[in-house]
């Protein structure tokens, strides 16, 4: 059973946990079949990278800085406060430079920086906890903290597309066997400026899709063309190399597991069946 505060923090139990990474299995399975090794990145980013990425220009409400707290005036609060201290002031805070992740995928691009790819790109897998400070949390659907499992292609236009359609063919045909009513529904991507030419594009070639059951996103296919790539100088080639990636939210796939099977147990069958 899940038990979760209203400020987004949750616990999963042992089945739940086991549910998850049963489920991450699978999508490790996809990795491990379209070649795309496993990497685990650090736990923080710099805030520089995600500046680069114009990430706090798009997205200021989900920011969550990484500070370290001055002894001293942390030493005073302690004193002058009521006990146990339910919050700590911005004043006994030092400037950051690291921030909590948002998305698992950005650390993928910042490690390559700079580097020239094979010209046929390359992938990478990984997962990572992931915080987004939302305006309300709803149990497993909705949490501060949570974790993404990303599988990203970096290298050409034509190698990027072939990646959303593989995923897209591939989460379908998942959700089929597991017998989940799903719908990819088209979503926009605010990397792109609203009245730029990227954004003009994504009307016509979507670069957000989304895995939709019971009204719950569970996963997304999604194109930056060569956003990062440029943001990051990363070469396929000759050419600035374009991004695509499918990310699942894991958390939410164990909620939506749990509720089409009745039980975390039956759930747990129905996905290591698929082994």
């Amino acid at each position: 059973m899940t038990t979760a505060t209203d400020n987004g923090l949750g616990v999963l139990d042992g089945g739940q946990l086991r549910l998850l990474r049963a489920i991450d299995g699978v999508f490790l399975r996809f990795a491990e079949n379209w070649q795309a090794p496993e990497f685990r990145f650090p736990f923080l980013i710099g805030t520089e990278h995600l500046d680069r990425f114009d990430y706090f220009d798009n997205f200021p409400q989900l920011g969550l800085a990484a500070t370290r707290l001055d002894p001293p005036r942390l030493a005073k609060l302690l004193t002058d406060a009521e006990r146990p201290v339910d919050r700590v002031p911005p004043e006994v805070m030092e400037p950051t430079a690291f921030a909590l992740p948002s998305a698992a995928c950005y650390a993928i691009y910042v490690d390559l920086a700079g580097r020239t790819l094979p010209a046929e790109g390359l992938m990478r897998t990984t997962v990572a906890t992931c915080f987004r400070n939302e305006d309300h949390y709803a149990g497993l659907q909705r949490l501060l903290g949570f974790s993404m499992r990303e599988i990203v292609f970096i290298g050409p236009e034509d190698g990027a597309k072939e990646h959303l359609a593989r995923a897209k063919e591939t989460v379908l045909a998942l959700c089929a066997k597991l017998g989940l009513k799903v719908s990819v529904e088209i979503a926009t991507d605010p990397f792109f400026d609203k009245n730029s030419s990227k954004a003009k594009m994504q009307r016509l070639f979507p670069v957000k899709e989304e895995f939709v059951v019971d009204g719950l996103s569970i996963g997304s296919v999604n194109y930056h063309r060569n956003f990062f790539g440029e943001r990051c100088t990363i070469q396929a080639g000759d050419d600035t190399a374009h991004t695509s990636c499918l990310a699942f939210g894991l958390e939410r796939w164990v909620h939506t597991l749990t509720k089409a099977f009745g039980d975390t147990a039956a759930a747990l069958s129905a996905v290591e069946a698929l082994a």
